[in-house]
């Protein structure tokens, strides 16, 4: 415990953030971090025998981030972590839950995958550190909490799995269900160095696990609001209240279980809070309670589901609210090239360091969001790829015609009904 305290004790060495970049610019980026848990997981490193340290991708994200942000003479101006920053847990089950009469089953499938390992502490959580501390003081930025980052990650005794899971019958498999922030909290709670005292971290709730931003770029003042993993009812109610607070100014709403690869509000079945826990709200409970009801909300970013989509829906207002997802966590062409093959010709996840790219443009009468997906290890767009689509498509989306691939992670959002809603900024 002694060693832990005085590792993130070092963190109040961080340089403090210089003021907000140019506002005015009519075009800024908020580059989007999807799970970046199998970069981090310690038995993707030299150490345990894998061929190379996947850490370096994610350290590779981070330093393109901190080469690209306004304050450096880039384009970015928000970063926004979209959970699962690490990928194993210290505890079988938190105290709370346990408390509340939850009980473990043992999985026939994921027991051993995601056994408590002190290594979270020795080797991912340092690791995640480390490269957040590459944008520290350089950018405002937000990291929700994924199922992976919670202390524990168990089957629930109501939920089990068989004891031979049947192929693609996700019932038989189990439901897991994650409790606990004390280790997301050393890292990334409202208390830490990378947040306290800093001017655009506006507000917290659950020690950080829930955060608001402030930050200022084409011309606007914009808040985001980071919410924890199926975030109950006293997430959302603080959320609204944060709303309430910075009223009117375009809003846009990050966490990590929200959207499926069809574009469905629909919760992973595999690791389905809500079904476990009935104080955790579903995805669709969000928009129902929350995103449908704050006009100032035009964005909600996820990632968790292995894929890309996006929809577009009207809110109460009948003002549209734009629904992205993306997680590259499954991305192994990396792996592949080095010759480790996973089972069943399954990839071995590694993310390969895809990224998003979202570049505002206020240049033109109708504000445009380009969505642009790159990759920091083979230096090009996904466009600029050849072969993007086999490497890629055959997992995420079989059947798709390539052009029609290409198109997840290349395209534009009209913002039509922008001005009417927020003005025409500075």
């Amino acid at each position: 415990m002694l060693r832990r305290t005085l590792f993130f004790a070092a963190a109040a060495l961080l340089v403090s953030t210089p003021a907000f970049a140019d506002a005015t610019d009519a075009k800024f980026t908020i580059a989007v971090l999807p799970d970046t848990q199998n970069y981090i997981d310690y038995t993707h490193q030299k150490d345990e025998k894998f061929p190379f340290d996947a850490r370096e991708m994610f350290f590779d994200q981070m330093e393109y981030i901190a080469a690209n942000v306004e304050s450096a003479g880039g384009e970015i101006a928000f970063v926004s972590a979209l959970g699962d920053v690490w990928q194993h847990q210290t505890m079988t089950i938190d105290p709370d839950h346990y408390m509340r009469g939850f009980r473990v089953d043992e999985n026939s499938v994921f027991s051993k995958i995601f056994k408590p390992t002190q290594k979270v502490w020795d080797v991912e959580m340092p690791a995640a550190k480390k490269g957040y501390e590459l944008i520290a003081g350089k950018v405002p930025f937000s990291v929700v909490p994924g199922n992976h980052d919670y202390d524990a990650m168990w089957t629930d005794s109501k939920f089990p799995s068989a004891a031979k899971p049947v192929a693609g019958d996700m019932s038989t498999i189990g439901v897991l269900h994650p409790g606990g922030l004390s280790n997301f909290s050393a890292v990334f709670g409202e208390h830490t160095p990378f947040f306290k005292g800093q001017p655009w971290y506006v507000a917290a709730n659950d020690g950080g696990a829930d955060s608001a931003q402030v930050f200022e770029a084409g011309g606007y003042r914009f808040l985001h609001i980071g919410l924890q993993f199926d975030p109950p009812d006293s997430s959302l109610e603080w959320a609204a209240k944060v709303i309430e607070q910075h009223k009117g100014l375009p809003t846009i709403v990050s966490t990590h279980d929200y959207l499926d690869t069809k574009g469905g509000r629909n919760a992973n079945p595999i690791i389905d809070g809500n079904k476990v826990d009935p104080q955790d709200n579903s995805p669709q409970m969000i928009w129902d309670k929350f995103l449908s009801q704050h006009d100032q909300i035009f964005m909600m970013l996820c990632g968790h589901q292995h894929g890309q989509a996006i929809r577009t829906d009207a809110n109460k207002f009948g003002n549209q609210v734009y629904q992205v997802l993306a997680d590259y966590q499954d991305r192994g062409q990396t792996a592949k090239d080095a010759g480790v093959t996973g089972r069943g010709g399954y990839p071995v996840g590694i993310g390969d360091g895809w990224m998003r790219l979202m570049e505002f443009d206020f240049t033109g009468k109708d504000p445009v969001v380009r969505v642009k997906t790159y990759s920091t290890h083979y230096k090009k767009l996904s466009g600029e790829v050849k072969q993007y689509a086999k490497w890629y498509r055959d997992h995420e989306d079989p059947g798709m015609k390539d052009k029609d691939f290409y198109r997840e992670d290349d395209f534009t959002i009209a913002l039509t009904d922008w001005t009417k809603r927020f003005g025409p900024g500075k």
